[in-house]
């Protein structure tokens, strides 16, 4: 305000009032903070068209019946409220009519991609639609715009008592959920053509991709996990809010994070061709659509690598967008050789591959000294074996040689005639004979 009104213009900086009656002002001051508030959101809006960038009038087909699905939801809404209402292709655009009487054009010019999602294993069947450039819808710029119905509500009261598989009640409400998934499929392709018959007719060109659900996974883009899958141009996911689309035409390499043989999750980075851009990052894809993810990518011709190490791309895309010679394998005197392109993320897994061995090296690594004192171990204890083999018994000698206590016996008298010892020996009675004892 001091830039604006300064030459012509006198400011107070603070002011003071009094009243007897407390009510009068409190409803004052309410209502200055209303009139600032109104006036902040009008400055708001005007910075937000400021920057649109100006968009045809739309031309409304006459004399010809109007393309039309009704009782539509749209994303986003006006002003927080639930938005229902019906969608007419017209000549050079369609146009969203609500209930309330709210309109929103979309010029066939600025849409670019438009995308039907049929209903198969969600609870809504959609037609998005991502612009080039951003429209205005309540107060906001939106770059997405979608229509869709629910076929199921996305929660049901379930009945207190325990239901049988075959209620036929159940069955039949089965039924009429497939007849009507049928339907309403049928009913938004029918649209998609139809639209496609006014608009090349016109001069403009719309073709709705169709979203590939076996090469779906899931992924945290934004806060929560949600399953995501790509088209023909965009990678997408349009079932839950905020919504996540990609242009594959805008996407210059994929780098794989978080990939080792211990976890079991890797996060997915998605870096634009417009280098001061951030790129798109997904998180916590399970390792098991690490092979499917690889091959579409390759299907696609967009390259990709992979690594261990979590990047601060930030600090990677402020070097990048700085480097004039990126994709060049040599520094400015064309001498000096380095890596090209993003072949400059195998220095990071490089590094990290270093660390990691070192740290192998310190834990596992063998101290100075270790054989000279593992071989005085085993001499000791060689020294300890042997003596202890010295020690043995004659009579554990015998035994080991596979002799009874008889033969044992018999062995030792014969030893003992040698020796000129017979007389010392004393002549045992008759019967059982005694077991020498063993030392």
């Amino acid at each position: 305000l001091v830039e604006k009104y300064a030459p012509y213009a006198t400011f107070i900086r603070e002011m003071t009032f009094r009243s007897v009656d407390g009510h009068n002002l409190n409803q004052a001051y309410r209502m200055i903070m209303e009139l600032r508030k109104r006036f902040r959101q009008k400055e708001i809006q005007e910075q937000e068209e400021a920057t649109l960038v100006k968009q045809d009038k739309l031309v409304r087909t006459k004399n010809e019946r109007v393309p039309r699905l009704s009782d539509l939801t749209m994303r986003p809404v006006f002003a927080g409220r639930k938005t229902q209402g019906n969608l007419e292709a017209h000549s050079n655009g369609l146009r969203f009519i609500s209930n309330r009487g709210e309109q929103v054009d979309i010029i066939y010019s600025n849409i670019k991609h438009a995308i039907f999602q049929p209903c198969e294993s969600e609870i809504m069947v959609l037609i998005h639609f991502h612009l080039k450039n951003p429209i205005m819808i309540g107060k906001k710029k939106q770059m997405n715009l979608q229509v869709f119905t629910e076929v199921i509500d996305a929660s049901q009261a379930v009945d207190a008592g325990r239901r049988n598989m075959y209620d036929p009640e159940e069955m039949d409400d089965e039924q009429r959920e497939r007849q009507l998934r049928k339907k309403l499929n049928e009913a938004f392709k029918e649209f998609c053509r139809k639209v496609e018959r006014v608009a090349q007719k016109n001069g403009f060109t719309i073709e709705f991709d169709i979203p590939y659900r076996d090469l779906g996974f899931q992924g945290n883009p934004h806060k929560e996990m949600v399953f995501i899958m790509p088209t023909l141009n965009c990678l997408v996911n349009l079932t839950e809010t905020p919504f996540f689309v990609v242009d594959l035409n805008d996407v210059d390499h994929v780098h794989f994070e978080r990939v080792t043989f211990h976890s079991q999750a890797f996060d997915m980075v998605i870096i634009n061709k417009d280098f001061t851009k951030q790129p798109y990052q997904i998180a916590m894809i399970p390792n098991s659509d690490k092979d499917a993810v690889q091959d579409w990518l390759t299907d696609m011709e967009i390259s990709y690598t992979e690594g261990p190490m979590t990047l601060n791309w930030k600090q990677i895309m402020a070097t990048v967008a700085t480097d004039d010679r990126f994709y060049m394998d040599t520094e400015e005197d064309e001498v000096t050789r380095k890596e090209a392109g993003w072949s400059i993320l195998r220095l990071y897994d490089n590094a990290s591959d270093d660390s990691d061995s070192a740290e192998d090296d310190s834990d596992f690594g063998e101290e100075p000294g270790g054989d000279e004192s593992e071989e005085e171990e085993e001499e000791e204890s060689f020294d300890e074996e042997s003596e202890e083999e010295s020690d043995f018994d004659a009579d554990e000698e015998l035994e080991e040689q596979g002799m009874d206590w008889e033969d044992m016996e018999r062995e030792a008298m014969a030893d003992d005639r040698r020796k000129g010892r017979n007389g010392d020996v004393a002549e045992e009675p008759r019967g059982r004979k005694k077991r020498p004892r063993r030392r």
